[in-house]
């Protein structure tokens, strides 16, 4: 990509974000999602692959129906009550509007069908731009509008993110597909506190955030895109390996690592809610995604693959660990212990 056009581009992304989340107004948040969708499309195209157009045309058309929905929904509201600030979303039709718009552009189930293609046809980084930079300014939108959601049809949506995501991660080969349905299982948590603490949500997203990044960011280093791949990165460099295995099982959210975290808040924050059954059901939904991670962290540092080498590691260029990949790595795996601070900050 032209260095120009990819200076547009990321200043671009910045300024959609920072534009919603910093909005009062639905006109101005409207304009910050449509400034973000545009800023994506040249970094899922730049490949000119047959998938990178086709998973660029999905893209784009799911999000303009999208951003057409909370443009309705908000015009919905501003014509019953009068107001066009965010935090005053009282009539019950746009509020169902806007719940399902954000669903669509977040990929929450059931509007989940186009964030595995979409993720397929891009490169690493831009899969991983997807997952966690793009996810912000819906996420922002739902926390500010979390008092006046409809809670139930959120709740549905979050437990049938968290079965698909699941469900569908298992039978996968590529990775991109399959931390494309960890996302959508993640959300799935997210969401279905949202309406309850929207401080935990958020926590839970930028935790999501990070140990995905290290994830990527390990992938897109060893040029890891399938299993079979996976299973001889470990060759070219062991201890990123390792730590990639560690930042697998905090996603999955094994007890020692970060991932733990949100999910206990999350348990502990439903049962204060007397919402138990919830709370059950996504956590045993949660062991479906735990099968495919730790299938991951499998071919990543335990299997072997054949080679014709009489020697365990095979002769490869010394090469050096990336220091924010280490930073993102060290952050996914040992904040556990950072819980009872980030208790007293909620």
């Amino acid at each position: 990509m032209n260095p120009i056009t990819k200076l547009i581009s990321y200043t671009s992304l910045l300024l959609g974000t920072t534009t919603v989340i910093s909005s009062n107004h639905w006109v101005t948040a409207w304009v910050g999602l449509e400034i973000n969708t545009l800023a994506i499309i040249p970094m899922i195209s730049k490949s000119h692959h047959p998938r990178a157009i086709e998973a660029t045309i999905k893209y784009f058309l799911v999000q303009a129906v999208a951003s057409a929905m909370v443009l309705f929904s908000s015009m919905t509201n501003a014509w019953s009550t009068g107001q066009w600030d965010i935090t005053c979303m009282s009539n019950p039709t746009a509020c169902l509007l806007l719940t399902l718009a954000i669903a669509m552009k977040l990929g929450l189930a059931p509007f989940h069908f186009w964030l595995p293609e979409v993720l397929q046809g891009s490169s690493l980084i831009t899969a991983l731009l997807l997952s966690t930079v793009m996810k912000l300014p819906p996420i922002s939108i739902l926390a500010m509008t979390a008092d006046t959601l409809n809670s139930t049809s959120l709740i549905i949506m979050a437990i049938l993110s968290a079965a698909i995501g699941g469900w569908m991660g298992l039978n996968q080969t590529q990775i991109r597909k399959i931390l494309a349905f960890s996302s959508i299982s993640h959300l799935g948590w997210t969401t279905i506190i949202i309406v309850f603490y929207p401080k935990l949500a958020l926590l839970t997203f930028y935790l999501y955030s990070i140990t995905t990044s290290a994830v990527f960011l390990t992938l897109n280093t060893t040029k890891t895109t399938k299993l079979p791949t996976m299973m001889t990165s470990w060759a070219k460099s062991p201890a990123l390996n390792a730590t990639l295995m560690l930042s697998l099982l905090s996603l999955a959210g094994l007890p020692p690592l970060t991932g733990f975290l949100p999910k206990w808040l999350i348990i502990q924050e439903l049962a204060k809610q007397e919402m138990t059954t919830a709370a059950t059901i996504i956590t045993m939904l949660s062991l479906l995604g735990l099968f495919f991670y730790l299938r991951l962290a499998y071919h990543s540092t335990i299997t072997l693959s054949p080679n014709t080498s009489n020697h365990m590691k095979q002769w490869h260029p010394p090469k050096t660990m990336n220091t924010s990949i280490a930073t993102l790595a060290v952050l996914s795996i040992a904040l556990l212990p950072l819980s009872p601070t980030t208790l007293t900050a909620l």
